[in-house]
């Protein structure tokens, strides 16, 4: 019988607490798929999970459950994802605010590098302001003109405190001398339908979000905060052309999954979500209706994005004193 050595009983420890990752791996999935979007339905990342949810489907064999947890600027149903089993049946789709919230929130209960793998960014799009076209305003430089007029009157929607649309309109107001009322909301859905109703006097969403309603004529487009303009909104002035190119901000979509999934697991999952957005109709909805640059990146281009996307927009959230919901 061969002697024990402390490295055959750490390799056998080793090997006894990977082989039931690998099993549970190799028979995956046996069992229902949650995905949790932690913001109402009717959003934009609402819109990315159900695009995928038939593809997903008959990609993997299996029933994909969407599950909308929103609370906490998106935090409380990423902390569900976080603290699931890592077994692949709980994934996470979710949005900008993702990246800032650990800066926003206090007593932040999870932590996004540490407690999420990351598995692909799905894409990114340009920030849009708009109006419900009862309204007076036609550009940024009637919004300008008529806060400077009549300080702390005009009142915008966001999806959250700390959303990265909320800062842009901060350095924003900052640039531009003046001061506008921020009303921050549960989601993308809630603040465009206070923004339709013209209970608000701005919404600044992604383009994802506002583009169908402006094509209907119930908003009227002013800016947008990207680079460059939009194919679908060709005349419709970026705000660096306006003269605040600090203000430029792209929305973003992504998707986790608890830390220790298994790589196999998440391998299986991207591939299949993948395949499933780049079908024509889902791809189509994402990048024409929806004006997404659709990216699909591998797991670490994720979390190099992210990380960015906290250096930058978490230091706008500390320099201003912002606090989240």
């Amino acid at each position: 019988m061969a002697a024990l050595t402390r490295r055959t009983i750490v390799t056998g420890m080793a090997g006894a607490l990977l082989a039931p990752l690998a099993a549970r791996a190799q028979s995956w999935p046996s069992g229902p798929i949650r995905i949790i979007v932690p913001f109402p339905a009717g959003g934009s990342v609402d819109a990315v999970a159900r695009l995928a949810q038939a593809g997903l489907q008959q990609r993997l064999g299996t029933t994909i459950v969407i599950e909308n947890r929103s609370g906490a600027s998106g935090s409380t149903g990423s902390a569900l994802v976080a603290k699931a089993p890592p077994d692949g049946s709980t994934w996470l789709i979710t949005f900008d605010n993702h990246a800032v919230n650990p800066v926003l929130l206090p007593n932040f209960p999870f932590d996004n590098q540490k407690d999420l793998e990351p598995v692909t960014l799905v894409g990114t799009a340009p920030y849009m302001v708009a109006t419900n076209p009862a309204k007076p305003f036609k550009s940024l430089a009637d919004v300008i003109a008529e806060a400077k007029k009549t300080p702390g009157k005009i009142s915008y929607a966001s999806v959250g405190s700390g959303s990265i649309g909320h800062l842009a309109m901060v350095l924003l107001s900052k640039e531009a001398g003046v001061e506008l009322i921020h009303v921050p909301y549960r989601g993308g859905a809630p603040a465009l339908n206070d923004a339709l109703a013209g209970h608000v006097d701005l919404i600044n969403g992604s383009a994802a979000l506002v583009t169908s309603h402006i094509a209907a004529g119930r908003l009227r487009p002013l800016w947008q905060h990207g680079a460059k303009r939009l194919p679908a909104h060709p005349t419709v002035q970026t705000v660096g052309e306006a003269g605040i190119p600090s203000a430029e901000a792209n929305a973003w979509w992504g998707v986790y999954a608890p830390a220790k999934t298994p790589k196999e697991i998440i391998d299986r999952f991207r591939t299949a979500l993948v395949e499933s957005l780049r079908e024509d109709k889902a791809a189509r909805m994402l990048t024409e209706s929806q004006q997404m640059s659709l990216l699909l990146t591998p797991p670490e281009a994720l979390r190099k994005f992210e990380l960015e996307q906290t250096r930058i927009w978490g230091g706008v959230a500390r320099d201003n004193g912002i606090k989240g919901d």
